[in-house]
């Protein structure tokens, strides 16, 4: 977690010896500090450097009290800088390389909130990647236990599994055969339509697994490959499924992000294959750990954690780490026209082979004109936070809730995701609790409108008295008391890739629930970097004596 102050920068920076490095890493949000990982094991001298005296940049943990000065930053604080890095340094007579001046964007706009902060905020601590969550059975997992990483971070179950918000109130999604046969909610016909395609999807999967080539359709096993191109949401309408199971596998199972009833206009429109892939990992994800009672886990603590574990990796392999280390410029060798290293704040210069920065940095450009660079339209996410004084589900501490496109407003084009997570993951006090809100946007006002609307659904104000103040929930068929929403934030976030070259730009953290797409994006830095390099060998993780891997703590 990082620390409740964000710190000055120190009068007297260290000198770091040596002053020449492989690689240079400047950030230590997630994808950094893999890549650093990953360069360590691989043999290659690191020095990885933050601004920060905490770990996690863009994907820290934060206490509250500290989360304005992240969302909001001071535009007229002075920004720390050597007393030889100028905009566009001329290189002296005894360097052929220039110092050429680095900026950072700010990410975050947008900013409101509204209610009252608690008195303990300084117990809370709130993700700025949240909602975020594992699967299980996903790369993210696999690459903590191969680093070792699984030793240094505590993981709970969801163990309130997931809803679906559908025609006014929450139904429990059916991800399994047990959960099916235990949902009253479903009539018989349906429920018997759910084993049928649960049967179908685990026997392709289980024959696609196999390596089993031969035959297609129903009597092999294996879903044909006219039906796998189809869109997964034709296909779900040939097994004769209706709209809010449909909606079930699409969104709360599948993963879908944007309205996939509207093909023509879909931001991104999932094949039967795409989704058939983000099942398989769901199912096998559902009891893999025998602690974790559903198909994902949190970290404790905050995602924060998930960085500093594979930091402590790097540095065990070597890489060198400095906190409280702005970076102010790059060199530029005027000769060759690349980036050959960094000066710090200390005015000390560094070179490297290889140069990787955090995405908030602006990277001037080679080819056009630095202002232009950036020039591309960037995604926006729009998220929320909230803290409330009672649990969603009634007795669970931690529950996934899913709204499907258009079932909040007709404008809505893509789904909203909450996360409630409550003291048993250690971000916030006993009896209270706090909810994360996200959803893809490309206009901010209806992004923020969405986010708006679900805590309408799920909360009521403090102090309010209104005949609606409950939200009905299907699975015992009573009405619950929506919860009493104490504070909140609602903001947005761009996404942006910064160019590739001579400087890599990390990952942003994506509007998606899990971390599939920033590990691919991750992975693929890093082979451009050093294509003859494995990423992360199986047996480079340190030995640890009481390591075990059948736990998700």
């Amino acid at each position: 977690m990082a620390d409740d102050s964000a710190g000055g920068f120190p009068d007297d920076y260290p000198t770091i010896d040596p002053t020449s490095f492989d690689v240079v890493i400047c950030g230590t949000g997630l994808p950094e500090s893999i890549l650093a990982a990953a360069c360590a094991a691989a043999g290659k001298t690191v020095l990885h450097v933050d601004p920060n005296p905490f770990y996690g940049s863009l994907y820290s943990s934060v206490p509250l009290p500290s989360l304005p000065s992240f969302l909001s930053p001071d535009s007229s604080a002075p920004v720390p800088s050597s007393s030889t890095a100028t905009s566009s340094s001329a290189p002296s007579a005894a360097s052929s390389h220039s110092a050429i001046h680095l900026e950072r964007r700010c990410l975050y706009s947008e900013v409101e909130t509204s209610g009252t902060v608690p008195e303990s905020s300084g117990r809370f601590t709130v993700d700025l990647v949240g909602p975020r969550v594992l699967y299980c059975a996903d790369e993210a997992v696999d690459l903590l236990l191969r680093s070792g990483g699984n030793n240094h971070v505590e993981f709970k179950s969801v163990e309130g599994g997931s809803l679906l918000y559908w025609d006014g109130a929450l139904y429990p999604v059916p991800d399994s055969k047990g959960a099916i046969f235990m949902d009253g909610t479903l009539k018989p016909g349906m429920k018997t339509l759910l084993f049928s395609f649960f049967k179908l999807v685990e026997s392709h999967i289980a024959t696609s697994s196999s390596g089993d080539k031969e035959g297609e359709g129903e009597a092999s096993g294996k879903i044909c490959e006219e039906d796998l191109d189809l869109p997964f949401v034709e296909f779900l309408k040939k097994q004769r499924l209706p709209p809010k199971i449909s909606a079930v596998m699409l969104y709360a199972i599948a993963m879908a992000d944007y309205d996939q009833d509207a093909a023509d206009s879909c931001e991104k429109l999932l094949t039967t294959r795409d989704g058939i892939k983000s099942i398989a990992l769901y199912f096998s994800s559902i009891k893999r750990f025998a602690n974790a009672e559903g198909a994902f886990i949190y970290p404790m603590y905050g995602h924060g954690e998930l960085p500093q574990a594979f930091c402590r990796f790097a540095a065990v392999k070597g890489a060198l780490y400095v906190l409280r280390m702005p970076v102010t410029a790059l060199l530029l060798d005027q000769e060759k026209k690349r980036y050959i290293g960094t000066r710090l704040a200390s005015g000390q210069d560094i070179l490297c082979q290889q140069l990787i920065l955090d995405p908030s940095f602006k990277i001037p450009s080679l080819e056009i004109p630095s202002d232009v660079s950036d020039s591309n339209s960037p995604r926006k996410v729009a998220r929320g936070i909230c803290i409330t004084s009672s649990s969603i589900k009634q007795g669970k501490s931690s529950v996934l809730v899913v709204f499907p496109p258009k079932s909040l407003q007709e404008q809505q084009a893509a789904a909203v995701r909450v996360l409630q997570l409550s003291s048993n993951v250690a971000v916030c006090p006993p009896g209270m609790f706090m909810a994360y809100l996200s959803t893809p946007c490309t206009d901010a006002f209806l992004g923020k409108q969405c986010i708006n609307k679900a805590i309408e659904v799920l909360f009521s104000a403090q102090g309010s008295d209104d005949s609606e103040g409950h939200l009905e929930t299907t699975s015992e068929n009573i009405e619950n008391a929506k919860p009493t929403l104490i504070w909140n934030c609602v903001y947005v976030q761009e996404i942006t890739q910064g160019p590739s070259g001579t400087v890599l730009s990390c990952p942003m953290p994506d509007e998606n629930l899990d971390y599939r797409n920033i590990l691919e994006s991750t992975q693929k830095l890093f082979a451009d970097a050093y294509p003859n390099e494995e990423f992360l060998p199986r047996n480079s993780a340190p030995k640890y004596a009481d390591d075990d891997s059948d736990s998700a703590e």
